[in-house]
């Protein structure tokens, strides 16, 4: 049975962009540099300013980002703009960049930017008033507490920048058409096979969209939602300022960013730019915007004038100046500000490269031509991964307003964990009702309402023993969660199971095909239930997957979200051997755990389920209380437990039966900081934080999970070649009143090392747990390491792992 991709059959396939954007540009130079020599680009404007984001971007390219992916986008941008040049001029001028505080908040903020920025690897200092006045002479020390310099930011130059690789690209082959508009996408026997457009059809195999803010539009023509809104974005360009008399081409400050007034300031000969994120979001159809010049809508003077007066404050010198000019330019914003890239899970061989500025241009490009060429990029993008947004979060109406909320929050000082604030309640489940009437605080995760704690519990927390929290710590936290935590240890606790994804995998072919894309051997009797990995062609972490065997023919994959069901489609056999099906949607998840939850449960049902009867990592379908029940021992909090499922219209009896059964037994409902410090104190990885398609197996220290002799797998023998130098090791923080949150740097003897990627305090030991990725040989327990928090080391050395119950006793009982 073929169950590998299906992908294009042409040796070089002949490829269409659309858009010469800085992003279509760069596409172009990635794909010819790698053999794919037949690409056409395609823009509706003129070469090389056509008319869209590109062609008004200040060009800023600063690269400290909370997202790993997005730092490494732009470290690549500035390495490849770098060492272009057209028609003798550079096409990137490495000024620096630096970000100033006037707040304590902010201030506090810079250091903690320095610790992401030396996790990922970009030097970056912590600088004096003085030193920013130095730096920038226009600049007011007065007015500043500090900033954070990187030597290595810069200008890119997105016309000039474009165009230097499209002549690359234009001498190993590529053409580019401008004045052609695309007015249809067309298929054959079910793949793209070409576009139609204004001045012609124009033959492909594989077709790129990156069109900007026109991505909706073109996606629209392939029967895709692309969601992406445009927002205009205010830039002014000042007079010319007398400190600057003389300035015509070099500049020689770094670019600016005033983040506590929502501005960014660059140089313009002797004249400064200004960009304002701080006026009211204004959102811009794509016909809105084509019918005005490159993109440019009026400047609305109104909306520009506190900035104005902050820009005065900071910048004093530009009192002897005033604005000259100044646009409304329109960018791309997604729901969640990242880019949007993949292809089209309906219509093979159409691609998506959207929602992508200059500052992360060539960084997206080598990607996207990583993942066609080679088969998958070298970076994980599952952050930016076109289908990483469920049904409900395609709605025009929450595109609109999480798009307009990424436009405020761009400068905003936001907590790592501080939920979405607009369009909320999207996705709840039949629990909701309950989990309302006991005061359940809520976060939310792929448009799920999920309780964090509940305030119910308060009283529980009375008189524990918690060391003290600092103010960034104890954001979105509460001595509650410790309360749930304990609860679970040492009675029993309701946890809300709902959004984990649910895929249902039936057929005759359904065993083979988890057997040829899992780590692990899924071939068990029914009745079974087994942890196993997704891993890609390069022996990446993908996803981790519970899958229970409920029947000969019938499987049910816990999943992380809806990539694994694109993946999963991806590989599915054409003849008709396998079925898969979401259910996530129409079902619901409790999990019962802790060392009184066998008592709850068999309280509520004729079905045996001791030890002996149900055993660990098994699943059988069963009555509690009258409602059906598929039911899996399996648990992510390290306690004895099941997860229960039923359908939704049965859910809120469920629980309803076991929060009375459990009252005899000192049940809570317990939320996931508790969930999260539970599953940390027992060493369980988290997909997408803790590790990705950048890490294997082994160095995760997930080798169990991999069955070598079970037969052929994806990433097999790719597995069998990695080097393996890297290991996600435990540490605990020395001080028990001390904490992190994660992406902070780890040191061994002052140099950085590694980075954090979960942490949480861990209730039952008395101290903060950390997982980090580190060098192999610096993983060994006991090493003593430092961790970077706000500026200041904080203690930690690496553990043991798990830090309780070692031998799975507690869950095995």
């Amino acid at each position: 049975m073929d169950m590998a991709p299906r992908r294009r059959s042409r040796v070089v396939p002949r490829v269409v962009v659309i858009g010469a954007g800085i992003v279509g540009c760069s596409l172009a130079d990635e794909f010819t540099g790698r053999g794919w020599t037949d690409v056409t680009v395609l823009d509706r404007g003129p070469l090389f300013a056509a008319g869209g984001s590109s062609s008004h971007a200040p060009g800023l390219v600063f690269q400290t980002n909370p997202s790993k992916t997005l730092a490494e986008f732009a470290r690549y941008t500035i390495g490849k703009l770098g060492g272009l040049e057209l028609d003798g001029a550079p096409v990137f001028r490495p000024v620096g960049g630096l970000e100033v505080a006037t707040t304590p908040e902010r201030w506090a903020d810079l250091a903690r930017r320095h610790g992401l920025a030396t996790s990922w690897g970009i030097e970056a200092r912590l600088v004096d008033p003085g030193e920013c006045a130095r730096l920038h002479p226009l600049l007011d020390p007065g007015a500043v507490l500090g900033g954070l310099h990187v030597p290595s930011d810069g200008l890119a130059h997105a016309v000039p920048a474009g165009e230097a690789q499209a002549r690359r690209a234009i001498d190993r082959g590529a053409r580019f058409l401008a004045r052609h508009r695309v007015t249809g996408v067309a298929e054959e026997h079910g793949r793209v096979s070409g576009v139609h457009t204004d001045q012609g059809f124009v033959p492909a195999d594989v077709v790129v969209c990156a069109a900007g803010f026109w991505g909706p539009d073109v996606g629209g023509l392939a029967g895709l939602t692309v969601p992406l809104q445009p927002l205009a974005h205010q830039y002014a360009t000042t007079a010319p300022v007398p400190a600057l008399a003389g300035a015509v081409q070099e500049i020689s400050a770094p670019i600016l960013r005033h983040q506590d007034a929502d501005l960014y300031y660059r140089e313009h000969g002797d004249r400064i730019g200004i960009g304002s994120y701080g006026h009211r979001p204004m959102p811009v159809s794509a016909q809105d915007a084509e019918e005005h010049a490159n993109s440019c809508l009026p400047f609305t003077p109104d909306d520009f004038a506190d900035a104005w007066k902050q820009s005065l404050v900071l910048l004093p010198g530009l009192a002897e100046t005033e604005v000259s000019a100044g646009i409304n330019g329109v960018f791309s914003f997604t729901p969640d500000g990242m880019p949007l890239l993949g292809e089209h899970r309906d219509l093979p061989g159409f691609w998506v490269a959207e929602a992508v500025w200059v500052t992360h241009s060539a960084g997206v490009a080598k990607a996207l031509a990583e993942w066609l060429v080679e088969g998958q990029p070298r970076t994980d993008v599952h952050e930016c991964d076109l289908h990483r947004f469920v049904d409900v979060q395609l709605s025009p109406e929450y595109v609109a307003a999480r798009g307009a909320q990424q436009f405020v929050e761009v400068y905003d000082v936001v907590h790592p964990l501080a939920p979405a604030a607009v369009l909320r309640s999207l996705r709840t489940s039949p629990f909701f009702p309950r989990q309302q009437e006991l005061g359940a605080v809520l976060g939310e995760a792929g448009g799920w309402e999920r309780p964090l704690w509940f305030e119910a519990n308060a009283p529980l927390a009375e008189g524990l023993d918690l060391p003290p929290r600092d103010a960034w710590a104890a954001r979105w936290w509460s001595p509650t969660v410790a309360a749930e935590a304990l609860a679970t240890r040492d009675r029993v606790a309701l946890y809300d199971i709902t959004p984990l994804t649910r895929i249902e995998v039936t057929g005759p072919g359904a065993c083979d095909f988890l057997q040829r894309l899992t780590t692990n051997d899924v071939a068990r009797p029914a009745g079974r239930v087994t942890y196993t990995l997704l891993l890609d062609a390069a022996g990446g972490i993908r996803s981790d997957l519970t899958v229970a065997r409920l029947e000969e023919q019938r499987f049910q994959v816990g999943a992380n979200g809806p990539l694994d069901l694109d993946w999963f489609r991806q590989h599915a056999p054409d003849d008709g051997s396998v079925q898969l099906r979401d259910t996530t949607a129409g079902t619901c998840g409790i999990g019962l755990w802790g060392p009184r939850s066998r008592d709850v449960l068999q309280s509520l049902t004729g079905t045996e389920v001791s030890h002996a009867a149900f055993g660990y990592f098994r699943a059988r379908e069963l009555f509690v209380g009258g409602v059906p029940v598929t039911a899996l021992r399996v648990s992510y909090v390290g306690e004895l437990g099941w997860e229960l499922y039923t359908d939704a219209a049965t859910g809120l009896r469920l629980w309803d039966v076991l929060w009375e059964a459990g009252h005899a037994h000192g049940m809570v409902a317990a939320g996931r900081r508790a969930f999260d410090s539970l599953r940390l104190e027992k060493g369980y990885r988290a997909w997408g934080v803790d590790m990705t398609t950048e890490h294997d197996p082994v160095e995760a220290g997930l080798e169990f999970a991999v069955r070598r002799g079970k037969g052929d797998f994806v990433g097999k023998e790719a597995l069998d070649r990695r080097p393996h130098d890297r290991r996600l090791a435990c540490l605990t923080l020395d001080d028990p009143a001390t904490t992190v949150l994660g992406r902070e740097p780890v040191r061994v003897g002052g140099t950085p090392v590694g980075y954090v990627t979960s942490a949480g305090f861990g209730y039952t030991i008395g101290r903060s747990i950390a997982y980090a990725w580190l060098p192999a040989s610096l993983a060994e327990p006991g090493r003593a390491v430092t961790i970077d928090w706000f500026g200041e080391p904080v203690a930690a050395t690496v553990a043991a792992e798990p830090p309780v119950d070692p031998s799975g006793a507690r869950m095995r009982c």
